[in-house]
């Protein structure tokens, strides 16, 4: 297939910092082109270059064979290139038709034709399979996942000839993952060229034409799927062999152990109106349980009311045997629940600010004397925290925003831990994290399981789901539609519940071992060890 983008000994320096080091990519017209790495190894450098927003200090760029002046982002984009980020490019306090048609809106003078807007928009969503999102929504208010839909469908809507996908997966449940992959589908059979960048090697063996492997800013190489295994993808980016992904747990917890007789969280018919109903289950100290659902089965909204984030209509949470009803993030931090959130961007990090005071967020409180912080106290947390996550670079004062999505994660994550929680709740933990920082992560969640802590592990990524958790719950339409224990669970399994496949399954009730009456279908699988 002829190139559409060639890319030659393309270089770029960041002061000290090499970022490129003489990098070759081509991407053929109707081509799905892998790139991975880990966090740090060029990938968002490159793509920045590629589009626009950063210029190589040497090396072409080519188009149809071309010497093409990509200086600037509107060139990149009248060149036909347009690129779904990862960190999005939406408007939150705009709609998603004004989102979607933002800069191209309909209409004469200062005169905005907002049927016609109204027209486009709907026929585009309509037209990707996304026909289900409302176009009046502030887009804010939507789901992450949602929220990356809309950025696909408006970087979509101009037909683009080179499509940048960063992480376009992070977050979609496996329905939503089917339609994204659908999609490609159709616009690889239209001839657009698609360089795909994804932590999740499976995915990317699946979909790619060809795989384009970088570690420390350079090409390591480029393989073919059907000639490549998982392994192999992960040693060529890491330069090694990775250990078993998913940590062996020294403990595990059990629901009738706890001081007094008491689980760690009782979670007793909660309730919020139009979010979730009549959830009921529990955690042990020890424990940890994956939560799954699709988009819009109230995951999230689980999450946020726990963490007092929001409102509940009815019900009860018990920590530690004490009833609480948080009303605030503070109310629950005290009552022992603390909550990594699914946008680390948007909801879990101040990117404006350090490493440092990142890290010391909800723990002000006992590294302050007199309502003053006391600096020292708080550098020796910081540099604590960054040797036990392994956070790099180790500068506790470098601005967090500067550090890789891996590391970011591992700052907002680690930022709880000295609050020494009782109950962890951790929606999508890895999201948008690469390989080694998966297992790190992994690693950490395991430790604080095995020092006592009761996790919540909310996640759309079924392999982390069966990898970590003791048992599982799966979510459908609000409600807890019933739990698997780990040796009985599949990804079919999980899918078919999630999905309103399988009716057989009773939802669980505290207190309770999980359903034995699983559909004949599942029983036949491979459990997980």
């Amino acid at each position: 297939m002829p190139d559409f983008l060639r890319l030659t000994a393309l270089r770029k320096r960041y002061g000290a910092t090499v970022a490129l080091r003489d990098v070759d990519l081509a991407i053929g017209a109707g081509e799905v082109h892998a790139l991975v790495g880990e966090n740090g190894a060029g990938k968002s450098t490159l793509v920045k270059v590629i589009t626009g927003a950063a210029r190589a200090d040497a090396g072409r760029i080519l188009l149809d064979g071309k010497p093409a002046g990509i200086d600037t982002p509107l060139a990149a984009q009248r060149s036909g290139i347009r690129v779904v980020h990862q960190h999005l490019n939406l408007v939150p306090h705009l709609s998603v038709t004004e989102n979607m048609l933002l800069g191209d809106l309909p209409g004469r003078a200062f005169w905005v034709d907002w049927r016609e807007a109204q027209r486009l928009a709907r026929n585009t969503l309509d037209e990707l399979g996304f026909g289900d999102i409302d176009l009046q929504q502030r887009v804010g208010r939507l789901s992450l996942a949602r929220r990356k839909l809309v950025e696909i469908a408006k970087a979509c809507r101009v037909r683009p000839r080179l499509l940048v996908m960063d992480e376009p997966s992070a977050a979609l449940s496996h329905e939503e993952r089917l339609r994204l992959f659908a999609l490609i589908d159709r616009l690889k059979a239209q001839g657009t060229a698609v360089l795909y960048i994804s932590h999740d090697l499976d995915e990317v063996l699946q979909l790619a034409d060809r795989i384009t492997v970088l570690r420390d800013g350079a090409v390591v190489g480029v393989v073919r799927p059907a000639q490549t295994g998982k392994g192999q993808l992960i040693e060529m980016m890491v330069g090694r062999v990775l250990e078993d992904m998913y940590p062996r747990r020294t403990t595990a917890g059990t629901r009738d152990v706890g001081r007094d007789d008491h689980p760690a969280l009782s979670v007793r018919r909660l309730t919020a109106r139009h979010r979730f109903t009549d959830i009921t289950f529990s955690l042990s100290r020890g424990e940890i349980v994956g939560l799954y659902g699709l988009v819009g089965s109230g995951r999230t909204e689980l999450a946020r009311a726990l963490f007092g984030a929001d409102p509940i209509t009815s019900g009860e949470i018990v920590v530690d045997g004490r009833s609480v009803r948080p009303r605030s993030p503070r109310d629950a931090l005290v009552a022992g629940i603390a909550l990594l959130t699914e946008d680390r961007s948007r909801d879990g990090l101040v990117s404006f600010m350090s490493v440092c005071d990142n890290l010391s967020l909800p723990n002000f409180d006992r590294l302050s004397r007199f309502g003053f912080v006391q600096r020292a106290r708080q550098g020796s947390l910081a540099q604590e925290k960054m040797a036990e996550l392994d956070i790099r670079p180790r500068g506790i004062h470098r601005l967090v925003r500067t550090l890789s999505g891996g590391n970011q994660q591992k700052v907002a994550l680690g930022k709880w831990l000295p609050t020494e929680a009782k109950v962890l709740v951790l929606d999508e933990p890895t999201w948008g994290v690469d390989v080694g920082a998966k297992r790190d992560i992994y690693r950490t969640i395991a430790a604080l399981a095995d020092r006592g802590a009761a996790v919540l592990l909310i996640s759309s990524e079924l392999p982390e789901v069966l990898g970590l958790a003791d048992r599982i719950l799966v979510m459908r339409k609000g409600r807890i539609a019933g739990e698997f224990e780990r040796e009985r669970a599949t990804e079919q399994g999980l899918l078919s519940l999630a999905a309103g496949v399988d009716t057989d399954v009773v939802p669980a009730k505290e207190g309770t071992r999980p359903p034995r009456s699983m559909d004949s279908r599942l029983r036949g699988n491979d459990t997980v060890p």
